[in-house]
């Protein structure tokens, strides 16, 4: 059996280690913090972020990260976007090459516009690299309700091995060659969830929604042709999928944010009330920055920055969006 390192103790890294455990692979999971990494190893609970969950007694936690990179042949990188060149910094301390690296984070770099298997390239060199993604909210796979997600990686054989790895009865791996668009797909959803979430605190319905979401599956598709994502990818698990998941769903923690933005809270007090982090909050300043640069027309992302970065009133950026001059579809 393959040997699995997962880094990153977070919703999404703990439910993976559980269901790649529960099918026989060893798994060690690598914590950034010594102290909550004991408690989880010793209490089986990760009660930040899956408190009602039990991990199962084969799984590692360490803070050790040669522990978990050493010896494992996949290594999957779950920790926030902002943290990632620090950990690939690190990691290429260790021994690494010929490992198979997974990304299942959702973001862009925020200086350079790369996406995570960019980066991973960028600093371990030409690394195999494969990208998980999807309608993938943790909690509801930890509880083994059925779900479906897609593996993209530029090399088959590997898309292939790893969609048998993840699947199983409740989750269904789909194979993709699409990796930068479903790495696109990831990263802007989250800012088109935070738009959605300012509706939910602004007291909008269903209507008010339905046309962010559908209006910000365009913008995903602009900046996709852009980077020559393939346009299909965007209609697909990675694309609509995770974005209608990611806007509607009371467990979104990026919806959740943009609700409680609509409500008038600052940004400031709404992440430091917060354990997990709302990727969306820095992709946004990323993606609007890119779309200038690229010159593409991104009319809700540029509201959600203005909401957040600029302070604009919620309700003063919604109308804004509103009285946008008239155009076809």
């Amino acid at each position: 059996m393959k040997k699995i390192a997962i880094i990153g103790d977070g919703a999404w890294g703990t439910t993976l280690a559980i269901l790649l455990s529960e099918k026989g692979f060893p798994i060690t999971v690598w914590s950034a913090f010594p102290d909550y990494a004991s408690e989880v190893q010793f209490t089986r609970k990760n009660r930040k972020f899956l408190p009602d969950i039990i991990i199962p007694e084969g799984i590692l936690i360490t803070a050790d990260l040669n522990t978990a990179v050493d010896t494992a042949d996949i290594v999957i990188l779950a920790v926030p976007s902002q943290y990632v060149v620090s950990v690939l910094r690190s990691i290429k301390t260790i021994s690494f090459q010929g490992k198979l690296f997974v990304s299942v984070i959702k973001g862009l770099e925020l200086k350079s516009f790369l996406t995570m298997s960019q980066l991973i390239q960028k600093e371990l060199g030409k690394v195999a690299v494969a990208v998980l993604s999807g309608p993938t909210i943790a909690v509801e796979v930890a509880r083994k309700m059925p779900t479906t997600a897609v593996v993209a990686c530029a090399r088959t054989k590997d898309a292939a091995e790893l969609q048998g790895i993840f699947s199983c009865d409740y989750f269904r791996v789909y194979t993709n060659s699409d990796v930068i668009g479903v790495e696109l797909c990831g990263s802007v959803k989250n800012v088109i969830a935070l738009a959605c979430g300012v509706c939910d605190g602004l007291g909008y319905g269903t209507n008010a929604k339905s046309a962010l979401l559908t209006r910000g599956l365009v913008e995903m598709s602009r900046l996709g042709k852009a980077l020559k994502a393939k346009p299909e990818t965007f209609m697909g698990l990675a694309g609509l999928g995770d974005l209608a998941t990611t806007c509607f769903s009371p467990n979104s923690r990026n919806r959740t944010v943009g609700q409680e933005l609509g409500k008038g809270r600052s940004i400031k007090e709404i992440l430091a009330s917060m354990d997990a982090v709302a990727e969306g909050v820095v992709t946004v300043k990323a993606v609007h920055h890119l779309a200038r640069k690229l010159k593409i027309e991104m009319p809700i992302t540029r509201a959600v920055y203005e909401i957040i970065y600029q302070r604009k009133p919620a309700q003063e950026a919604v109308a804004d969006l509103m009285m946008r001059s008239l155009k076809q579809e």
